[in-house]
């Protein structure tokens, strides 16, 4: 039987570079400033103030219609995305986005939960889709758009928190075939931890309610301590299930691909896993965190760069909100078609 296959990404980041000194001249003074977590890169990139999730999929698409034909992209019989912040509160783009790359597909789906490892877990219900006869491709989409929108807002950006997020966009094609097989997946969620992310907002209020407060994350020291422990445990423990499974020590991974919320989580994951620095892509400098779309943004810069060659083990692991998911997925890579 032939194996499911992640056989190409395409990515999109929207605008130019926003250098780390925009967030410094709105910085007030904050009890989290110094806190590790947000430590700023030097760029990020921000979805324009018009721009749609479509908008962003539709551009970060436009490689994949380019190397495989539009054929390929309008004939795909499942998509699957995860939109940060989605453009209507009562559904989701899914629908929109089927349309704009001129899909009719069997499956749509919007998956929210899987939020920075949407990428994993949307490659875990590909495979179980397409191996269980319901098509033979598949679209992954995913846009990070909260960085320009929530984290851009007057009174959110004076915060620490708001250096941090990068926006951009990803689609991952999935295939029934033997060239990049999906090795295997593991996903964990961690409800005990759902309500441990929250929304602030001063004065008080629920977030579809009118008022002057700006929204941002309800984030306090004692938070952050607990999402820095649930994050440090929970990915490396996903990637080690992975490579339990398929026989390959984690020293080995010949590429690690994670979300990248700050500096410190990319180098305790890569220590606890013993996999060099060189063998970890990011682009937080140059992107900062960018949420769902961080492991497909990555994964694309590796290919593109040589970093990735044909049958390296590919390991893509990530955490979600404070904790309550986390995902892994390895591929041997069998190069772009």
């Amino acid at each position: 039987m032939s194996h499911v296959s992640l056989s190409d990404v395409s990515t999109y980041l929207p605008g130019e570079p926003i250098g780390a000194d925009y967030y410094a001249r709105f910085a007030e003074s904050d009890d989290l400033r110094d806190n590790l977590m947000f430590r700023a890169p030097s760029f990020r990139h921000h979805v324009a103030p018009e721009e749609t999730a479509a908008d962003m999929i539709e551009r970060a698409a436009q490689g994949l219609v380019d190397r495989h034909g539009r054929d390929v992209v309008e004939g795909a019989d499942v998509l699957i995305t995860h939109t940060q912040v989605p453009d209507m509160p009562f559904y989701g783009g899914g629908g929109g986005i089927a349309h704009r790359l001129g899909m009719r597909p069997s499956w749509v789906l919007d998956l929210h939960n899987g939020g920075c490892a949407a990428f994993v877990l949307a490659l875990n219900v590909a495979r179980t889709l397409l191996t269980s006869g319901q098509g033979r491709t598949a679209l992954i989409a995913i846009a990070q758009n909260a960085a320009g929108q929530v984290f851009d807002q007057p009174g959110v950006r004076r915060k620490a928190q708001s250096s941090v997020p990068g926006d951009g966009a990803a689609v991952g094609l999935v295939t029934v075939s033997d060239r990049s097989p999906i090795l295997d997946v593991e996903c964990r969620t961690y409800g005990e931890y759902a309500g441990d992310m929250t929304l602030a907002i001063d004065p008080p209020r629920k977030w579809w309610q009118p008022g002057a407060g700006e929204g941002s994350i309800g984030f306090t020291e004692s938070k952050i301590a607990k999402v820095l422990a649930r994050g440090n445990r929970q990915v490396p423990e996903v990637a080690l299930a992975v490579c339990d499974r398929i026989g390959l020590p984690a020293k080995d991974i010949d590429l690690l691909v994670t979300n990248q919320p700050n500096r410190v989580f990319l180098r305790n994951w890569r220590d606890a896993l013993e996999v060099p620095e060189s063998r970890h892509l990011d682009t937080f400098d140059e992107c900062g965190n960018l949420f769902g779309a961080g492991i497909p943004v990555n994964l694309e810069r590796a290919i593109c760069s040589g970093r990735l060659k044909t049958g390296d083990v590919l390991m893509m692991a990530a955490f979600a909100h404070a904790g309550d998911f986390a995902g892994a997925a390895a591929v041997r890579w069998g190069g772009r078609d």
